[in-house]
């Protein structure tokens, strides 16, 4: 509860600092809980426009930019740089996972906050971060796992990333969100309704703790340690009664 009273005060600190001097300020990389913590005072910065990238559409971590052009009269893109990080020799290199490649960044000081997301293509990441810590990495990060790697900027961020959405198609009495994950993950309402107490639950980044909520058509929801899903589509109701809807699944 501390933790989250500090991370506010400082979202109000940056959104005061880039009103009050005319320039923008950033945040580090926040997590989906963090994201849900800066959504609850959105409130009290509603006179600073802001704006949310992690480097890429499928980045669950993220920055937040305070200011706009409109507001300041110029530009000033997200300070993030993506690093491709690949094995020296294909033939020798471990099966690297994502644990892996952020273990390895981990073990080399970095605080959390500077590291994005990690998308993995087989067994080259590439990896987000905060612009100032992208030399070190590049100059320090020689090994993950057992494996020699090479560092170097990303020409360009890869339209596939690993994570592709699978088509599932469900059965619902009502698209009733704790009714739509026990069947998404093959759970009970009662093995889902914990999710909810144990604050894993965010819907389109916003921490969700009321387990009756009703989905809409577009709705991201992600509960964390199982994974995330786009509500898609409602359609007819089947023979006996049931809804049929369509979820879009982060595989």
């Amino acid at each position: 509860m501390e933790n989250e009273e500090l991370l506010k005060k400082r979202f109000r600190e940056l959104g005061e600092k880039c009103y009050r001097n005319n320039q923008y300020t950033f945040t580090g990389f926040l997590s989906p809980a963090d994201l849900s913590c800066f959504y609850e005072v959105e409130r009290d910065l509603s006179h600073v426009p802001y704006a949310i990238w992690g480097g890429s559409e499928l980045c669950e971590r993220v920055m937040i930019r305070f200011g706009s052009e409109e507001m300041l009269g110029y530009v000033e893109a997200f300070p993030i740089s993506c690093i491709q990080v690949r094995p020296l020799m294909d033939k020798f290199a471990d099966e690297l996972t994502h644990r892996d490649f952020l273990g390895a960044l981990m073990n080399l000081g970095i605080e959390r906050s500077t590291l994005g997301d990690i998308l993995l293509i087989e067994n080259t990441a590439f990896l987000f971060c905060t612009e100032n810590m992208a030399e070190f990495i590049m100059e320090n990060l020689c090994k993950v796992k057992h494996t020699s790697v090479l560092c170097e900027r990303a020409k360009e961020v890869p339209a596939f990333s690993g994570k592709e959405k699978k088509e599932v198609k469900i059965q619902v009495s009502s698209p009733r969100i704790d009714a739509v994950i026990s069947k998404v993950y093959k759970l009970s309402r009662s093995e889902a309704a914990v999710f909810f107490r144990q604050k894993k639950v965010f819907v389109n980044g916003r921490q969700c703790e009321n387990n009756s909520l009703m989905l809409k058509e577009g709705d991201i929801v992600n509960v964390r340690g199982h994974g995330k899903f786009e509500y898609a589509e409602t359609g007819n109701l089947s023979k006996k009664g049931k809804m049929n809807a369509v979820v879009l699944l982060v595989v």
